[in-house]
C-alpha cells in the first residue's frame, strides 16, 4: 500500500517549516470542516451512527496524517 496516495499533503513537507504548518494547517481544517457538517447532520436520529463512524475514522486520518508530517519534516531535516 503507497502511503504517499492516501496522504499526498504529508509528504509534500521539506526542511522548510512553513511546508510542515501548512500541512498540518490542512488537516486540522478539514477535521474542523468536517466535524461541523458531521454535528449538524449526526443529529438526525438515523444518520447519527454513521456520521458518528465517518468522524472517527476522519480524526485518525488527521491524525495519522499530522503525524507523517511531522516525521517527514524529521526526516529531511537529516
Amino acid at each position: 500500500m503507497d502511503l504517499k496516495k492516501i496522504f499526498p499533503f504529508s509528504y509534500k513537507v521539506t526542511d522548510d517549516p512553513k511546508t510542515l504548518v501548512i500541512a498540518i494547517a490542512i488537516y486540522v481544517i478539514v477535521s474542523i470542516v468536517l466535524g461541523v457538517l458531521l454535528g449538524i447532520v449526526g443529529s438526525i436520529k438515523i444518520l447519527g451512527l454513521i456520521t458518528g463512524i465517518v468522524g472517527a475514522v476522519v480524526w485518525i486520518y488527521s491524525i495519522v496524517g499530522i503525524v507523517l508530517s511531522i516525521l517527514e519534516f524529521l526526516n529531511a531535516k537529516k
